[in-house]
């Protein structure tokens, strides 16, 4: 068996007893972070090494962004694909060994977008949609099992997201941006785990405005995502979101999601 698990920290080193309690609670095999703002010296390389996470594969930057791949198992990094164009730390890619013997795992943070969902306006949303681009022009030419997570930044579904209508205009779930997530998908036939194991209209959120939060208001989006070849998918065995993380202390606004495969 091999557990995965994605998380959006949003800072790392913050968050790292959270983290820990994670790691002791879920006992992923392979541990996803993204946004964990901090430089690859910053990391805290050492405290997950004493948990047993002693392969680490970490892109680092300062006081934004940052991917890291942690494990238990042997790894071996391939890859920092540079989609963003623009230097940001947003993806480090690895190849599991040992027990994950073949598998490719990529870690992805994809842009957030800013807040007007138009290109001539708002640079960082063009940014974004040229993100996804790359990145499907990048899936054309998989040729081995490959698990992509990370937070997408877009929750696809109608049902991805407490209220549909008033949100179609809001960056992470406009029609552009689900189009285009849509022909990264199709590039090489990706299958969704999130929806394999808990699927649609079923609620599937995975992260929460501090806002809404405070409120008490479940106002949810699925920005998060598992994403597997579909070879690999047929070997998934469950999956499911660790959404007790938000009532923890100075949470991160997203949660873990973990999905197991037989191999």
């Amino acid at each position: 068996m091999l557990s995965i698990a994605t998380w959006n920290i949003n800072s790392v080193r913050l968050r790292i007893e959270q983290v820990k309690r994670v790691i002791e609670e879920q006992a992923p095999d392979v541990l996803c972070l993204q946004e964990i703002k901090c430089q690859e010296s910053q990391f805290p390389a050492q405290a997950l090494a004493d948990m047993g996470y002693v392969h680490q594969a970490v892109h680092g930057q300062k006081g934004y962004h940052g991917v890291a791949t942690v494990s238990r198992l042997p790894l071996r990094e391939f890859s920092r694909h540079d989609w963003q164009d623009n230097g940001e730390a947003r993806h480090v890619g690895v190849e599991l060994l040992g027990a994950g013997q073949g598998v490719v795992l990529e870690n992805v943070y994809i842009p957030a977008g800013g807040d007007v969902a138009d290109r001539t306006v708002n640079p960082k949303f063009g940014q974004k949609l040229d993100f996804l681009d790359r990145m499907t022009r990048w899936a054309d030419a998989i040729d081995r099992p490959t698990v992509i997570v990370g937070d997408f930044n877009i929750a696809p579904l109608e049902c991805d997201v407490y209220d549909h209508k008033a949100l179609l205009k809001v960056v992470s779930h406009t029609p552009v941006e689900v189009e285009t997530l849509g022909r990264f998908r199709d590039a090489h036939g990706w299958v969704d785990l999130g929806r394999t194991f808990i699927p649609a209209p079923e609620r599937n959120y995975s992260w929460w405005s501090y806002r809404s939060f405070w409120r008490q208001k479940d106002q949810g989006r699925r920005l998060d995502h598992m994403w597997a070849s579909p070879d690999l998918a047929r070997q998934a065995t469950s999956h499911r979101f660790v959404e007790e993380t938000r009532r923890w202390e100075s949470p991160s606004d997203h949660v873990p999601l973990i999905t197991e495969f037989d191999l």
